[in-house]
């Protein structure tokens, strides 16, 4: 299934997309698209739902982040052999752990606010990992996997200069800015992903080829994450895991990096994940 949330901000309603592309409301079936629903076994009800069946969703609403109330973003840095390779990087031995503030989530077309003191905004398309049940101390990589509910698109929005110039050792502060983390348009049940280490990904600004790359170039791929993720922390339902980035970013550009400024706008996609569009837009008290 394809879930999404679609409404006003703060007051999304859950749905799916039928068969003919258009939104199902699932509001009669549970309440939100969220942790919750997962905990409780709502997958498998909205599962059974005949899409096909119910009336379209009238108009074109807004699309609200795939996920509700995400309790915790895992991210993970460097995780692209190439990526690291244009940054200088040497290859993690171990995966790169940081966290986004969930106050960045946003919807997958809303804009992209430039934050008070910004220089250096940046880009990056992820794919990203939903857990479907609580992960703890999974005993081997093998069984990683079943503790995931799917899968969605994620632009991890980067402020370099709060990043790196003024990190003092962390990348929260750089990462976590209001709108840094667009989610969805879907959340796609691993069923329809058939390998998700196999998936095509773009990112372009302004209509400019920026990104391009394929998730078979992680340096540790999804199983390895979740499982590697649940030595350190508890996982819960509806927790998310954004997993890194491909080549072209902003900052790796030669001899001049191209940052992000207003007016522009970024659009991206991954294989069977669907695609995001934001315009960058003045920073707003």
């Amino acid at each position: 299934m394809k879930l999404v949330r679609f409404g006003a901000p703060g007051k999304e309603k859950p749905g799916a997309i039928g068969p003919d592309g258009k939104i199902r409301d699932l509001s009669r079936l549970v309440k939100d698209i969220d942790g919750d629903m997962l905990k409780d076994g709502g997958l498998a009800k909205l599962k059974k739902a005949n899409l096909a069946r119910m009336k379209p969703v009238a108009g074109k609403p807004r699309l609200g982040p795939c996920l509700g109330n995400v309790r915790n973003v895992v991210a993970i840095g460097l995780n692209y052999s190439d990526h690291a390779a244009e940054a200088g990087m040497p290859i993690p031995k171990e995966p790169i752990i940081f966290f986004k503030h969930t106050g960045a989530i946003c919807g997958p077309n809303d804009n992209t606010m430039v934050p008070k003191e910004s220089a250096k905004l940046d880009y990056e398309v992820e794919l990203g990992i939903v857990i479907g049940k609580r992960a703890r101390n999974i005993p081997s990589k093998d069984k990683a996997l079943d503790f995931v509910a799917g899968y969605f698109l994620h632009n991890d929005v980067s402020e370099r200069s709060f990043q790196i110039d003024r990190s003092g050792g962390q990348w929260g502060k750089g990462k976590g800015c209001e709108t840094f983390a667009p989610i969805g348009p879907w959340f796609v049940t691993k069923d329809e992903i058939k390998d998700p280490q196999n998936l095509d990904m773009w990112l372009d600004v302004n209509g400019e080829k920026r990104q391009r790359g394929n998730t078979r170039t992680m340096i540790f791929g999804c199983a390895h994450l979740v499982w590697y993720c649940s030595q350190f922390m508890i996982l819960s339902p509806g927790d998310i895991i954004v997993t890194g980035t491909p080549p072209g970013v902003g900052l790796g550009f030669k001899p001049e990096p191209k940052f992000l400024k207003a007016g522009d706008v970024v659009t991206l996609g991954i294989q069977g994940l669907g695609e995001q569009r934001q315009t960058i837009v003045p920073f707003k008290a």
